[in-house]
């Protein structure tokens, strides 16, 4: 059994929405609703959690009750970082689990492939990481100025799904080494020693953070459509 625990619990900000943007319109549905919809069109995922803020629990439960997600297993309240988020959630999780994928709900471009990879990477070497190639020329800035360049040939942007063995996210969520500055679950697997395998992804798999996203991943769909 394998599970999938999708995060969305963010409180937007940084849209500058009334709704959080995990709710927003994303070619006729919400944007969780596609990243949810991948992950119950996957053959490799057996249940679904869902993280979200605990005033958006029934708004949640609305909206699924229109769709078909017969995977669900749980809807849980988040808490007040990403991490505890993400521990709330795996709590909910089936102890006959043997590996749990942890996805953003704002990527809603995520495919039924990305996800078979990473969860496959993850049953063969403990922990893996989607990522995507950085394409733009990245500076070290100091005080307002160009310190140096950095080589771009060995970064990469790390994406979600991020998966892991049951037994290797359980130990990195309980050790939460400095877990208030982890922006995602490969920084407290690594922290508690263990190895991460990079999985290749798409770079249209975006996460909705800005209006720009939301017109970009718009585009994007409507490109696939054609």
């Amino acid at each position: 059994m394998n599970t999938a625990i999708i995060v969305a619990a963010g409180s937007g900000t940084r849209f500058d929405s009334a709704s959080p943007k995990q709710f927003l319109d994303l070619a006729g549905k919400p944007v969780l609703l596609h990243s949810l919809q991948s992950f119950q069109d996957s053959s490799v995922i057996d249940e679904i959690i869902v993280v979200v803020g605990n005033e958006h629990i029934d708004r949640l439960h609305s909206i699924i009750a229109g769709a078909s997600i017969t995977k669900l297993r749980a809807v849980v309240g988040g808490g007040a970082s990403r991490s505890e988020s993400v521990k709330n959630g795996f709590d909910a999780v089936d102890l006959a689990t043997v590996v749990v994928c942890v996805h953003d709900g704002v990527r809603p471009l995520v495919t039924v492939d990305e996800i078979a990879r990473t969860v496959k990477c993850a049953e063969e070497n403990g922990a893996a990481c989607l990522t995507a190639p950085v394409v733009d020329t990245i500076k070290s800035v100091e005080y307002g100025k160009i310190v140096a360049t950095i080589d771009r040939t060995t970064l990469r942007r790390a994406l979600t799904p991020q998966a892991f063995r049951h037994y290797v996210l359980k130990r990195a969520l309980e050790q939460r080494f400095n877990a208030e500055n982890a922006t995602d679950e490969c920084v407290l697997v690594e922290r508690s020693g263990v190895i991460v395998t990079t999985v290749d992804g798409s770079p249209g798999n975006i996460k909705i953070t800005h209006r720009e996203d939301l017109i970009m991943a718009e585009a994007i769909i409507r490109g696939a459509a054609e």
